[in-house]
C-alpha cells in the first residue's frame, strides 16, 4: 500500500543519521542533509560554494577523482573509503554508496562516519605489529645472549682442560678444579639446552598442525564476502599440487586475507580485480603462489623495502604499511619464505614457500 499524500518523505532524508549528499557533475554539492552539516562542521551556504575537493584530504583527492569519474559513466560507487577534513581540522572517515543520475548530470550518496572503525582497526594493527617485533626482539636478545656465552664457557674449559693436576700436591685445590670444570660443562650444557628450547617453542607454541589451503581460502572469502560482490572480484583457486600443510591456522588466514584484500583495494581503476591463486612442488618445495592484477610494484625503487613495517608504495587512504609487514612475520617464523614478481600496472605474484 502506498504512502499517502500528507506524509512528508523528506523526512527520510532530513530525519537519516547516514549523511546524504545530492552532488551535481561539476563537482559541487547540490543538497546535503543535517547529519553533514553536523558531521562536518560547516554551513550549507560554506559546502555549496565550494568544490567538493576542498573539503576531501589532500592525500585522497587523486583516488576519489578516479572514481568520480567513473560514476561520470554510469558506473555505481560501492564500498569507497576516504577522509574528509571537518570545519574545525578533524578528519573523518566515510564509507560511500553513490549512484549517478545521467540524465539530470547529478549523484546520489549515501555515507557512513566509519572513523571510529578506522581508529580501532589501525590501533589493532599497531598493537598487533608492536607485539609482533617486541616478541622478536625478544627472542633476537635472548638467542644473543645465549650464543654470546658460548665462547666465554668453551674458553675456560679449554683452559681447565690445560692444567696438569698431577703437578699439583694440594688435595682441595684439584678438587676446586674439578668443581668448576664441572660447573663449567653444566653451564654450558644449560645453554645449549636453552637454544635448543628457544627453537622448539618458537614454532611449538604457535600450535602448528595440519591446515587446508582451501579451507583457509573460504573462510577468508566468505568474511569478505560483500568486498568481493561489491567490487565484483574474480578469486579462482588450484590446490591440485597439494593442499594441505603443517602451518598455523590463524597465521594462514591472516595471510590469505591480507593479500586477497590488498589486490582487491589496490586494483587499477576501471578493473575488475582478479586473483589467482595456486600451488606447486618446485625443486622439492612446497609453494603457494597467489597473482593479481592490481596496481603492482616498481621493484628497482622500492628494493627491499616491500615488507617493512610502515611502508607504503601506493596513494590509498586505506593503506597503513602493516599488511605485507604481517604476512613476511607470519611466514618467516615457521620458517618459511615469500617473494614476490612485480610490475607496476600489470599485477603482482607473491610466492609463498613452505618450511618441510
Amino acid at each position: 500500500m502506498p504512502l499517502p499524500d500528507s506524509y512528508n518523505t523528506d523526512l527520510f532524508f532530513e530525519l537519516s543519521l547516514d549523511l546524504h549528499f545530492i552532488a551535481g557533475y561539476d563537482g559541487y554539492l547540490k543538497k546535503v542533509n543535517p547529519a553533514v552539516l553536523k558531521t562536518l562542521g560547516y554551513s550549507e551556504e560554506e559546502l555549496y560554494s565550494r568544490p567538493i575537493n576542498e573539503f576531501i584530504h589532500p592525500e585522497d583527492r587523486m583516488i576519489t577523482s578516479e572514481h568520480r569519474q567513473n560514476i561520470h559513466k554510469n558506473k555505481p560507487l560501492l564500498n569507497f573509503e576516504n577522509r574528509y577534513i571537518t570545519k574545525n581540522g578533524d578528519i573523518v572517515w566515510l564509507s560511500w554508496t553513490s549512484m549517478p543520475y545521467q540524465s539530470e548530470q547529478l549523484v546520489y550518496a549515501i555515507a557512513k562516519n566509519v572513523t571510529h572503525l578506522k581508529n580501532k582497526e589501525e590501533d589493532r594493527n599497531l598493537l598487533v605489529s608492536s607485539l609482533t617485533e617486541m616478541n622478536k626482539n625478544f627472542k633476537n636478545l635472548t638467542f644473543t645472549i645465549s650464543h654470546d656465552l658460548r665462547p666465554p664457557i668453551n674458553n675456560l674449559l679449554s683452559l681447565l682442560n690445560f692444567i696438569d693436576k698431577s703437578k699439583i700436591n694440594d688435595s682441595s685445590t684439584i678438587e676446586l678444579i674439578d668443581l668448576l670444570k664441572n660447573s663449567g660443562i653444566q653451564l654450558k650444557l644449560t645453554v645449549d639446552s636453552y637454544i635448543t628450547k628457544l627453537t622448539q617453542d618458537s614454532i611449538l607454541n604457535l600450535s602448528i598442525e595440519t591446515v587446508s589451503i582451501s579451507a583457509a581460502l573460504e573462510r577468508v572469502t566468505q568474511s569478505i564476502h560483500n568486498m568481493i560482490v561489491d567490487t565484483n572480484s574474480f578469486i579462482e583457486s588450484d590446490f591440485s599440487a597439494f593442499d594441505k600443510i603443517p602451518f598455523n591456522k590463524a597465521y594462514l588466514d591472516s595471510i590469505l586475507l591480507n593479500l586477497i584484500t590488498n589486490a582487491i583495494k589496490y586494483v587499477n581503476v576501471g578493473t575488475t580485480p582478479h586473483l589467482v591463486l595456486r600451488t606447486q612442488i618446485l625443486n622439492g618445495e612446497k609453494q603457494l603462489l597467489i597473482s593479481d592484477n592490481g596496481q603492482g610494484f616498481n621493484l628497482e625503487k622500492i628494493k627491499n623495502k616491500i615488507f617493512g613495517l610502515h611502508q607504503k608504495f601506493h596513494a590509498h587512504s586505506d593503506s597503513n604499511g602493516i599488511g605485507l609487514y604481517l604476512v613476511y612475520t607470519h611466514i618467516k617464523n615457521l620458517g618459511g619464505n615469500i617473494t614476490l614478481e612485480s610490475e607496476v600496472g600489470k599485477g603482482t605474484t607473491f610466492t609463498i614457500t613452505f618450511m618441510d
